[in-house]
């Protein structure tokens, strides 16, 4: 767990530095993506030091009763609340952005010409807005609307999950629960389609270059090297996180349907929790503006303090040696009739 706090933060922060001090990501791709990262950075400042405060206390006071909490313990009841619609918003934040990305990019691939036009940074902003609004509104509905659901700290997961307050099965769970997978998978399942037309029109623009040889008036012509290269990163970024959240998909319906599935339920939500901190690897490794953008932070110019840095002197002052040479030749310059 202290390792993912310290990979999840410092690769988010990375990111945001990145992308909010260099000017090449300062678009709309920029922004959506700072967004993810955004998302990612709650994971490991909030949600995992609380699990790991919680594993450290029962090391600690060694209790024994998992399931039950007295009343000595509300300050360790209450953090629920908070941490548990925190991890299921960011969750969903990351879901939209990723299908924000992937329609940005299919616009940029499919309509080249279009997309300055269509794609500005003010929409994009509205767009990221709404996205989180819609997150947590959704994240916060289950303790709306149902009186029969709670937050708990539950052992078997380490987290913070919404729990049923009674056994017996009630029709509004389907109602209420079954939203969060309904919605993910929509919108993944979106994902998958736009990225499939985004990756056969890449396909197309790729013949076409071979056959007509890079023609000025080709529409392949027109879609940027990297264009696709951003396109085939969101391709991967969209598969590593349907992955992630596969599993916890599953647990959800389960714990719908009455079954605890304590050991399957650890594995499901940390591996979704491990998946905050890949956007930064997916990076690294596929987009060549990141990693340039990661040199220029950490390099010495950007590092160094302007006022250690060495300033020119205009004009720049002359050698001793070479003001002696050019006085020399003046004096023995031959004179001209």
């Amino acid at each position: 767990m202290v390792l993912l706090i310290v990979t999840i933060t410092l690769g988010n922060v990375v990111s945001l530095l990145v992308f909010l001090r260099t000017k090449q990501h300062r678009t709309s791709q920029g922004f959506l993506k700072t967004s993810l990262a955004l998302a990612d950075l709650p994971v490991g400042l909030l949600v995992v030091p609380y699990s790991v405060y919680r594993e450290a206390r029962h090391i600690v006071y060694g209790l024994e009763n998992y399931g039950e909490e007295t009343p000595s313990d509300l300050i360790s009841i209450i953090p629920c609340f908070i941490m548990g619609p925190l991890f299921a918003g960011c969750t969903f934040v990351s879901i939209s952005t990723i299908f924000l990305l992937s329609v940005e990019r299919s616009i940029a691939v499919l309509r080249p010409l279009h997309k300055k036009v269509v794609i500005t940074r003010k929409r994009t902003g509205y767009l990221i807005i709404i996205s989180w609004f819609i997150s947590f509104l959704l994240a916060m509905m289950p303790l709306l609307f149902s009186r029969d659901i709670t937050l708990e700290y539950n052992f078997c997961s380490k987290m913070c999950n919404y729990a049923f307050t009674s056994n017996q099965p009630q029709g509004s769970r389907w109602n209420i629960m079954l939203l969060f997978p309904v919605f993910d998978f929509s919108l993944l399942g979106s994902t998958f389609i736009i990225n499939f037309i985004t990756f056969a029109a890449i396909r197309q623009y790729c013949k076409l270059r071979k056959q007509l040889e890079m023609d000025a008036q080709s529409t392949c012509s027109k879609v940027s090297f990297s264009d696709i290269t951003a396109a085939k990163t969101i391709g991967i970024l969209t598969f590593a996180f349907s992955a992630s959240f596969g599993p916890i998909a599953v647990f959800v319906v389960g714990n719908v349907l009455g079954y605890s599935w304590c050991e399957f339920s650890f594995y499901a939500f940390w591996i979704l929790t491990s998946n905050s901190c890949w956007n930064v690897v997916i990076y690294s490794a596929r987009d060549i503006r990141f990693r340039q953008g990661v040199r220029e932070l950490f390099s010495k110019r950007v590092l160094k303090s302007p006022s250690q840095q060495q300033r020119p002197t205009f004009p720049p002052k002359e050698d001793s040696s070479s003001q002696c040479v050019a006085v020399l030749k003046e004096i023995f310059r031959p004179e001209t009739a």
